[in-house]
């Protein structure tokens, strides 16, 4: 079916969703009270909306929220989606590691390259775990493998995995590292008889009226830190409006912004990875074969006003993009998630080409030299 086709066919068969959009589309999350330095000309044209959203729908998506400058400005529910109805993030759960520790760092609860080992003791006399640090760990090239994708261990488990590789010099995606992140913020939050939950709910969710679904946790109790979050698009959305207003809400500087930057600023090992993010920035063909996980989120070939792009990603299609240039946050969600584990997230759908369609109509794509290699 062409491209017209399809718009036809959505602009006359969608007509109730569109109604639904229209029906949000006033519907405001608060955000901080200062002046924009977003361009004043940014609006998102309601017919890309649309055609995004049929996208994404034709894609077993289930929502789809646009906010510009803090305002809803389209929200559509198809394939039995609900505005009330949390679903997972998978590992679109991961960026709130980022932002804890971030918080933490705010707090004097640690140091973003401080090593691992000042608060996991087992690894000091280890020759490479010795060195690894907060930030190579949240960035995923610590050197320790990140282990079965979908499959947290217990935090007990995660600490005793072995590096394979120099710290800083290998990026390998998995929930490990983030496990071990765990286990490192329950000991940091011991003295202050919190968990970690507790203090990402006190210090980040509640300030911003974030409400959580849900959280799903191991065998051991613990929180699983790079999967386990259930939220609906209006509460993911919320997050997201946080990081485009660089940490403020209604006038609080809820995360210092010069620490959030450090969440997008890529490691050697992966320039399109930070702490927990991922970024909209050129990847070569050579690093796309050495690490075919980036094939997974990959924004490449998005219309060149998202070249600020960050977004958390989880399986299924999971996602929550950020532009702070255009003050623009926008929520994915999706079924599939067992499936996309289970075989990979090879075909359908395409972060450019849903990123194409909702800035101008057209479903951008990866440049052609790549175009082959698409397993997104």
């Amino acid at each position: 079916m062409s491209l017209e086709m399809t718009r036809r066919r959505f602009l006359s068969g969608l007509s109730a969703a569109c109604a639904t959009a229209d029906v949000f589309a006033s519907a405001r999350i608060p955000r901080a009270d200062q002046p924009t330095t977003h361009p004043a000309s940014f609006q998102l044209d309601p017919d890309h909306a649309k055609l995004a959203a049929e996208y994404s729908a034709a894609n077993k998506g289930i929502s789809m929220l646009a906010m510009v400058e803090g305002k809803v400005a389209f929200e559509d529910y198809p394939n039995g989606g609900r505005p009330d109805r949390p679903h997972e993030l998978a590992s679109g759960t991961k960026s709130f590691c980022g932002a804890m520790a971030v918080a933490a760092a705010q707090d004097g609860l640690l140091n973003l390259d401080e090593a691992v080992c000042q608060t996991i003791a087992e690894w000091k006399d280890d020759p490479r775990r010795s060195r690894i640090t907060i930030r190579q760990l949240l960035s995923l090239c610590s050197g320790i493998p990140g282990g079965q994708i979908g499959r947290p261990p217990e935090y007990a488990d995660a600490i005793k995995v072995e590096a394979v590789a120099e710290p800083g010099t290998r990026f390998m995606y998995g929930p490990v590292p983030f496990q071990i992140f765990g286990e490192l913020m329950r000991r940091k939050l011991a003295p202050k008889k919190l968990e970690p939950l507790e203090y990402l709910q006190q210090r980040i969710f509640e300030p911003i009226g974030l409400k959580v679904g849900s959280w799903r946790k191991g065998r051991d109790g613990q929180p699983h830190m790079p999967s386990g979050a259930l939220l609906t698009a209006r509460e993911w959305a919320k997050y997201g409006q946080l990081v485009c207003q660089k940490g403020q809400w209604e006038g609080k500087q809820v995360l210092d912004a010069d620490l959030l930057e450090e969440c997008f600023r890529p490691s050697s090992a992966n320039p399109v990875y930070g702490m927990s993010w991922w970024m909209n920035r050129p990847v070569t063909l050579g690093q796309r074969l050495a690490n075919p996980v980036l094939n997974a989120a990959d924004a490449q070939g998005a219309p060149a006003e998202l070249n600020d792009l960050v977004f958390a990603a989880g399986a299924g299609k999971q996602r929550l993009y950020v532009s702070r240039k255009l003050g623009l946050v926008v929520v994915r969600q999706a079924t599939g998630i067992l499936e996309a584990l289970a075989k990979g997230e090879r075909g359908g759908f395409s972060d450019a080409a849903f990123l194409g369609l909702l800035l101008t109509g057209k479903p951008a794509s990866r440049p052609q030299r790549e175009a082959g290699r698409n397993r997104s």
